[in-house]
């Protein structure tokens, strides 16, 4: 009897798998050799340290300028049509046409400032996913940001990673914005569905926030409806706005330059 305990307890274990996602309903992803990439970031006002939340604010702060430290040289690569669509370890879903990065250690999500060696180009991305897993790798970018860095082709290179905080990420992109005679705001939601639009924007409005706009936004024959507040002036402004738009659920926030407010442009 003592021996046929620890053979169950070990089927037991063994039928305790993690469902995987179902990918029936994921539309095919665009065809790679349409440049169709910006550089525009997205954005969660709260930073969250490791795989789970800091319980308040000051951790967080307390916890920042370590995180800002880290700097590492190494192998990077992409990742791009076979994972589109599919969940993050964030619980977004990977796009690879966003500024993003896997990253095995570095918060979920924070900021890191991405250096080609070879040519010096950098970007800005943000770490929405864990990887890579492959042997000596030390970052998967997204397609994008692997393109402007000019990896694309090779499918890795040399890079050096450098932490960065949440406001210098805002501030590069409002610099960026800035000079190209935009602004920054903060999307709260894009839908396929006007309606469900015209929900989100009553259910600001009901709740005393300030004014949000929809701006439909046509790609490949279909419209995207996407709610929007701002201009964004300030780190500190934006940071309250989320606070109290989480209290309503709305959490998954993002920043796009105005003022047609698209996310996506074409690279010449």
């Amino acid at each position: 009897m003592n021996k046929i305990i620890p053979i169950l307890l070990v089927v037991i274990l063994c039928s305790c798998s993690t469902q995987q996602i179902k990918t029936s309903d994921i539309s095919r992803p665009p065809d790679t050799t349409v440049s169709i990439i910006n550089q525009k970031l997205r954005h969660h006002s709260k930073l969250h340290f490791g795989d789970a939340a800091a319980q308040n604010t000051g951790e967080e702060e307390n916890l920042l300028p370590r995180i800002t430290r880290y700097l590492k040289q190494g192998i990077a690569s992409w990742y791009g049509p076979g994972f589109h669509g599919k969940k993050t370890a964030s619980g977004e879903i990977y796009d690879m046409y966003a500024m993003t990065a896997a990253h095995n250690t570095l918060p979920i999500p924070s900021y890191a400032r991405v250096t080609n060696l070879e040519n010096q180009r950098s970007v800005i991305v943000r770490i929405n996913d864990r990887g890579p897993f492959h042997g000596n790798r030390v970052m998967d970018l997204s397609y994008a940001a692997a393109k402007k860095l000019d990896l694309q082709q090779a499918g890795t290179g040399t890079v050096e990673i450098k932490a960065i905080a949440p406001e210098q990420a805002l501030t590069q992109q409002q610099n960026t914005a800035e000079k190209q005679e935009k602004s920054v705001y903060l999307q709260v939601g894009s839908f396929d569905n006007k309606k469900k639009a015209l929900k989100l924007q009553n259910k600001i409005a009901a709740n005393h926030l300030p004014q949000s706009k929809i701006l439909p936004s046509k790609l490949k024959g279909s419209t995207l409806y996407k709610v929007q507040m701002g201009p964004i002036k300030t780190p500190e402004s934006v940071h309250k706005l989320n606070l109290q738009l989480a209290k309503l659920g709305i959490t998954a926030t993002q920043f796009v330059t105005g003022p047609d407010q698209r996310q996506i442009s074409v690279i010449q």
